[in-house]
């Protein structure tokens, strides 16, 4: 286990009923608000009609930023930036997703910035300041709602890259099951699988000596996949609900399951490739890249793999061998993948192989990505190829 430090600022509220804290949580930052929301679904659920009324009864004047889009844009952050410094906004709501969540940070960061927002994401400068965000989710699924990492989409170079700082940790995310009982069908596949991936980046790791880590990635996977079918049988299943939502905090918060570990990341980084191109849904990509990144690269440790396959999915490893254990697992998920609805390959999105070489180089233009096994071009275009 390596050495660590850890520290997480956000408050959590969690359950039922915890959106009727909007006002409350939210007056204590300010009195000019930026209200971030995404395509209109927290209007049809009621949530609109709720959080207004209660920052109405705060007396706070808030400003509105509607149409996140999934993968959220450069051009939609920078127009939230703008009615911030037009406005004098002191906070930022984010009501949403993981989408809403990355556009408001990044907002957060733009603000106080005298460059370009995009700079930030193209490693020319370090975020030194942000506007302080609170969030309410709707969708278990990225944990923005308690790390301080941001995403976002430059359409126009069809580029996707990350960005991070301790100063874009929410100040406050209210976690209300509830909310998450109108998310349709796909969006909650998609989003359970993106917590399994944030998992599978920590828990695929060379470091020795994590087992404490190791099982905390391992009861999150598990948790996921109990709960995920029930959640979709019965989308009102409440302890499903959350169950879910609360995994997915967990999963990516910052570090927590993972203290002392070398973490990978290069799926996501070969994913953030594809959706800035084809604009497919974030947890889908990632559903189609990571058996195959598996696969790929197991043998660098296949009793990690092997561990993965006996305590996840409970295969029995009487008579296999490490290999085939480490493979077994690797089924196992493909199959689970496709058995919750998620698509398999790259040609269900109608993604052919006219762009593997601009996205393997793309993902590895600030030199070879992943630590669990250090890929290269070449490599980042096989694993492409294999999601055909």
């Amino acid at each position: 286990m390596n050495s660590f430090q850890f520290h997480n600022p956000t408050r959590i509220v969690f359950g039922e009923g915890a959106a009727d804290r909007i006002g409350e949580l939210t007056s204590s930052f300010g009195k000019k608000v930026l209200l971030v929301y995404g395509g209109g679904s927290i209007k049809k659920t009621g949530l609109y009609d709720r959080a207004v009324k209660q920052l109405n009864d705060a007396g706070i004047t808030f400003y509105e930023l509607p149409g996140i889009e999934p993968n959220p844009r450069l051009s939609t952050v920078n127009k939230g930036i703008g009615i911030c410094r037009d406005n004098g906004v002191e906070f930022i709501l984010a009501i949403g997703g993981g989408s809403v969540i990355d556009a408001s940070k990044a907002i957060a960061a733009g603000v106080l910035y005298e460059g370009d927002v995009w700079d930030f994401f193209t490693d020319k400068a370090v975020i030194q300041q942000a506007m302080p965000i609170g969030t309410v989710l709707t969708l278990a699924a990225t944990g923005s709602e308690m790390n301080g990492s941001t995403v976002i989409s430059n359409w126009e170079e069809k580029l996707k890259r990350g960005a991070g700082s301790p100063h874009l940790f929410p100040r406050f995310s209210i976690l209300d099951p509830t909310l998450t009982y109108s998310v349709p069908r796909n969006q909650t596949v998609y989003g359970s699988i993106d917590i399994m991936s944030h998992v599978f980046e920590q828990y695929f790791s060379l470091t020795e000596n994590t087992p404490l880590q190791e099982r905390f990635c391992e009861s999150i996977l598990q948790t996921v996949i109990e709960n995920i079918e029930p959640a979709l049988a019965n989308p009102n299943d409440a302890a499903a609900r959350a169950n879910l939502m609360w995994c997915g905090t967990m999963a990516l918060n910052g570090g927590q399951i993972s203290l002392g570990m070398v973490n990978d990341w290069a799926s996501h980084g070969i994913e953030h490739e594809i959706s800035a191109i084809y604009d497919i849904p974030h947890g889908a990509g990632l559903a189609v890249v990571f058996p195959n990144w598996m696969r790929y690269v197991y043998k660098q440790r296949p009793g990690r793999f092997a561990q993965y396959a006996t305590r996840v999915w409970g295969i029995d490893p009487a008579g296999k061998s490490e290999d085939e254990l480490a493979l077994a697992g690797i089924q196992a998920t493909r199959d689970f993948y496709t058995r919750i609805g998620a698509e398999a390959r790259l040609a269900d999105f109608g993604i052919g192989d006219d762009q593997l070489d601009r996205m393997a180089e793309e993902a590895v233009r600030y030199g070879p990505i992943g630590n669990f096994k250090r890929l290269e071009k070449d490599d980042v275009r096989e694993i492409l190829r294999m999601c055909l």
